[in-house]
């Protein structure tokens, strides 16, 4: 297995910080695989590809359990499916996901039983646009965030029950994705833009999200981090964007997935292929994955307990790709067959057991995401 530093010290692109170091030094890799080539990972080499068209790791398993435009029970499962998140109910579970389509997004959820049957779906938002990726929040609800001009962030419920609610204070912009930090109380959110910031929004309550500040990540002059409040999180059509009305804010290629645990906001950007790593215990920002050709296409992020992040990509080879805390990188799930794809809304059920996870267009690769495919992938996943 080829040894190499993940994470490393220096700058980071123009404009950028001096980075941190810390995590993952010295970090281990599996070779880069190409196009149908398996990399030894922790669940071993992938298999050759299933009746799915999926590859997967020996013990593992993958059904579909929606498809664009068709009914799923009762409803027409929305068209191109993107963000998602899992929450438990009872003894079944939740899994929601985003619409990124103009006009009529949304959010849709399907409920599960204990032994994995789906026994009802339902539309918890509509009537929003390009509802991209999110978040889900310590009490449960979901973060549908607007990958739009001057979107906005809306907070759902994935058990149907109430009704979504926007939240304007957290910023009028083109959101990406949401990570709670329930530890310093904020709401870490990613901007997809070419010269997008990175935010996180204090509320006056945690758990009431009406209310708050909005603070974007600035440079210091001796080349760390700190935060400074956006005068403005509205981003006035005739004024100056949320993204610039600080002047020190840094600037990042395309906000992408967000996943916060243990310390640590992980965050996507997709024009560099990086993977960022804010340690909020510490107040620094380093490079968790910079580009080697593990991955291609860094998009959605979401992890486990036990430190493991799985990154999806848009395009590339169709992976899923875990990234190990001792900074092995290899694919758990690759997608033969739809290549004018991208994969989105990774998400594990509450015991990690299953992994949830759309391509978005499908075999179709259809602009209009009528092709989606959603997915359910089992096996023994690390916890």
């Amino acid at each position: 297995m080829e040894r190499r530093t993940l994470l490393r010290a220096g700058t980071a692109g123009a404009g950028a910080v001096a980075l941190a170091g810390g995590l993952w030094q010295g970090a281990a890799r599996a070779a880069a695989p190409g196009p149908g080539t398996a990399a030894a990972g922790p669940y071993g080499p992938l298999l050759p590809p299933n009746g799915l068209g999926v590859a997967l790791p020996e013990g593992f398993s993958i059904r579909v359990v929606a498809r664009s435009s068709q009914w799923v029970r009762g409803i027409l499962w929305h068209p191109a499916p993107d963000g998602g998140a899992c929450f438990p109910d009872g003894d079944g579970w939740i899994y929601v996901s985003n619409s990124e389509v103009p006009l009529v997004g949304g959010a849709s959820a399907l409920r599960f039983t204990a032994d994995g049957v789906i026994d009802r779906a339902y539309r918890i938002l509509s009537g929003t646009t390009l509802n991209c990726a999110g978040g889900a929040t310590p009490w449960h609800t979901w973060l549908s965030c607007e990958e739009t001009f001057r979107g906005k962030v809306f907070e759902t419920d994935p058990y149907g029950n109430r009704p979504a609610v926007a939240h304007e204070a957290m910023g009028r912009f083109k959101h990406e994705a949401a990570a709670c930090d329930p530890d310093r109380r904020v709401v870490y959110l990613t901007e997809d833009e070419s010269d997008g910031c990175f935010y996180r929004y204090v509320p006056d309550t945690w758990g009431d999200l009406s209310r708050g500040r909005l603070e974007v990540l600035c440079e210091t002059p001796g080349g760390g981090v700190r935060w400074e409040r956006v005068p403005d999180p509205s981003g006035p059509v005739f004024g100056r964007q949320t993204r610039n009305q600080v002047s020190s804010a840094l600037r990042f290629r395309g906000g992408e997935g967000c996943h916060y645990h243990a310390g640590v906001a992980h965050f996507t950007t997709k024009g560099d292929d990086r993977v960022w790593a804010y340690d909020a215990e510490n107040g620094s920002l380093s490079i968790a994955y910079d580009a080697d050709g593990s991955l291609d296409g860094v998009d959605n992020i979401t992890g486990t307990a036990g430190g493991d992040l799985y990154v999806a990509e848009d395009g590339g080879n169709m992976e899923i790709n875990i990234i190990t805390p001792e900074g092995v990188v290899a694919p758990i799930m690759r997608i033969h067959g739809q290549d004018r794809s991208e994969i989105c809304g990774p998400a594990f059920s509450p015991d990690g057991s299953r992994l949830y996870f759309s391509s978005q267009r499908g075999t179709s690769g259809d602009a209009a995401g009528l092709g989606g495919i959603t997915y359910e992938m089992s096996g023994p996943f690390r916890r």
